[in-house]
């Protein structure tokens, strides 16, 4: 019989390393990637990325919200970095194009593929196969985020925004959250927990802001440039 070792042994199939052929040529795949995003959004100058639920459509009001935002942000002369999707995405295509400003849209390749939303401006698609790459590009020219209740994904960028920032390895740019109904426990639960721990300090909660008035976010991000030089944040 064999012993408890034995059994719980690791085991490595013959064929583990049959993909290193394709893992070398996905290096091509990933430069060729962070090429086409610098390219673009470095022409296209400083922009703002909002960030929100695909889920919403245009009669919810955070939809209504992001719109309205976007456009306010573009008449101050950024552009609108997105997914590109729908729900919030979409709607801050949407108020981008209406205030007559860049309408930005990274997309993603999925398995259940929704494609860009209509309002993306076709001179500024860019599509990505890998997320990482495609989150650099959020972040290097984004001289703002403006994060609208939103799930997974939507956390994801929040949280390394503040990962980035916190640990100087970029430049400091404004992060607003818009609903504070819908972030209130996540704030709350980063003070009472997460501060309280003592697994961040208490300057790390001045790295972004919460409110409910789309005009108090856009004011925050252009107060923040009276101060600071536009550019790319690394």
């Amino acid at each position: 019989m064999s012993s408890n070792n034995e059994e719980s042994k690791l085991i490595v199939p013959d064929n583990f390393g049959d993909s290193l052929e394709n893992d070398v040529w996905s290096i091509f795949k990933i430069m060729g990637e962070f090429v086409e995003g610098y390219d673009k959004l470095f022409k296209i100058g400083p922009c703002v990325s909002i960030f929100g639920s695909a889920r919403m459509d245009e009669g919810h009001n955070y939809y209504k919200m992001a719109q309205k935002t976007a456009k306010n942000v573009t008449e101050r002369g950024f552009g609108i970095i997105t997914g590109g999707g729908p729900g919030i995405m979409e709607a801050a295509n949407k108020g981008a194009q209406e205030g007559g400003g860049k309408s930005v849209g990274l997309g993603i390749t999925l398995p259940h593929e929704q494609g860009l939303n209509s309002y993306v401006d076709d001179d500024y698609i860019i599509n990505f196969h890998y997320f990482f790459a495609r989150k650099v590009m959020f972040v290097k020219y984004a001289q703002g985020f403006i994060v609208f209740p939103g799930g997974f994904g939507t956390l994801d960028e929040f949280f390394e925004a503040l990962t980035l920032i916190q640990t100087k390895k970029v430049n400091p740019f404004p992060i607003v959250l818009i609903g504070t109904d819908y972030w209130g426990g996540l704030v709350k639960w980063i003070k009472e927990t997460m501060l309280a721990n003592g697994t961040i300090s208490e300057e790390d909660l001045d790295l972004f802001h919460v409110t409910d008035d789309e005009e108090e976010a856009v004011e925050i991000i252009c107060d923040f440039y009276q101060k600071h030089t536009l550019g790319p944040n690394f």
